[in-house]
């Protein structure tokens, strides 16, 4: 279905790589960042080479140009995820959006004695400590869904956890550590019927699944670029108009005002109201030429490549002797991630000796603490797969991960 090795002329580290290292390069560690193509880098240049100015209120011919293109960002980006292009706020990437929307969500809310807030083991640091903080702040009681044996949310007690006293139900949209794929639809369903906020981090699953906020009906979702062949520092925060322009900003100047005296100031609707001071005008540009990349692949037949990677290194591995997948083993619940435990072998030492043949995966506890303890280690080594990838990338990974089992004489 994908020629890697035509798709990898677009990325132009995989040549400079091979130029200076003398070895070709497996990159399998899109989950953390992925490659940048060319397209995505040269329409960044064009806004700095061509018609680099400031955004909205320009009179002068690239000004208005620069917004144009920043505006129209926002639509691509918009129609990307299903979302009305008023409820498409830029932000810094994913941890920015949603400190963001916490800080905004606990000003709205009315808070009552005895609320709750719900979230789950598998949660990324960036989505679980706002809430965490916030519960804090606020007296609230934490509540989160635990694993199945099969490294999924375990929505047995689903109507225990989510009732009358939740406010807000925070889930990650695919595990950054596991792979697996959250069935948010359902968890809404129950969540809307008390009235709590949907609030979903997509980061790792977007431009590696299709993401129609309308069809999983979340009313917030926040994502990063730079994990979809866009660049870093650049993201999105959406909302459901009727919610987002209730929302009071929780960063404040330039941009996001109608009127102001010395003693008040009248706001913007949304999403104006959320981007204070000047953005990443070339951030956005890089995020709208990153979706139309992708849109190019269509984004249902970049999610079957991955099952099929994940399928063949799930076969892989588990001939290895001393080597246990903590992923989701359906390939089709999976976002394209097996990551394992070489036993006996830090992963942080399967990293180096896999890099010293040009093999780039992640060990850690990839800022998933709690989700570590669960598992009952301290870090795991994760693999993920993304266009650029291939099954002669696996067996280099299978082949790597014997050869740290013998160094390590095990």
């Amino acid at each position: 279905m994908f020629d890697a090795k035509k798709i990898k002329e677009d990325f132009p580290i995989f040549e400079n790589y091979k130029r200076e290292n003398g070895a070709n390069f497996v990159y399998l560690d899109s989950a953390a960042s992925s490659q940048t193509p060319r397209q995505v880098v040269e329409a960044m240049n064009d806004y700095y080479f061509k018609y680099r100015s400031n955004v909205h209120r320009s009179a002068y011919k690239i000004g208005e140009e620069a917004t144009e293109r920043y505006e129209n960002a926002r639509e691509i980006t918009a129609r990307f995820i299903n979302a009305e292009t008023n409820e498409v706020v830029f932000t810094g990437g994913a941890t920015a959006g949603s400190n963001m929307l916490i800080y905004a969500l606990e000003k709205m809310i009315d808070w009552q004695a005895g609320d709750e807030v719900v979230t789950t083991i598998l949660e990324h640091h960036s989505n679980l400590l706002p809430l965490q903080e916030m519960a804090k702040r606020k007296g609230l009681k934490f509540r989160h869904f635990e694993m199945t044996s099969d490294f999924s949310i375990d929505y047995s007690n689903l109507g225990d956890l989510i009732n009358e006293r939740t406010k807000i139900v925070s889930v990650t949209l695919a595990s950054n550590v596991t792979g697996a794929i959250t069935d948010v639809k359902k968890i809404a369903e129950t969540a809307h019927k008390y009235g709590a906020l949907v609030v979903v981090d997509a980061t790792k699953a977007i431009g590696h699944m299709p993401v129609d906020v309308k069809a999983i009906d979340c009313d917030f979702l926040f994502f990063s670029g730079h994990k979809m062949c866009g660049p870093t520092g650049i993201g999105v925060l959406y909302g459901k108009y009727e919610i987002l322009n209730k929302m009071s900003a929780s960063s404040f100047g330039g941009g996001t005002v109608e009127e102001v005296t010395i003693e008040e100031a009248k706001y913007s609707d949304a999403p104006f109201r959320f981007e204070a001071g000047t953005p990443n005008i070339a951030g956005a540009i890089g995020l709208a030429e990153a979706v139309r990349y992708l849109n190019n692949f269509k984004i249902e037949n970049i999610k079957k490549h991955a099952e099929e990677l994940v399928e063949y290194a799930i076969k892989k591995l588990s001939a290895i002797p001393r080597v246990k997948i903590v992923c989701e083993h359906d390939p089709m619940k999976n976002i394209g991630i097996v990551s394992f435990v070489a036993e006996g072998i830090h992963p942080h030492d399967v990293g180096e000796i896999l890099n010293r043949d040009h093999v780039a995966i992640r060990g850690g506890h990839h800022c998933a603490m709690p989700l570590m303890k669960a598992l009952g280690v301290s870090a795991v080594s994760r693999a993920s797969f993304y266009i650029y990838n291939d099954k002669s990338d696996v067996d280099r990974l299978t082949e790597g991960i014997k050869k740290a089992i013998k160094v390590f004489n095990l």
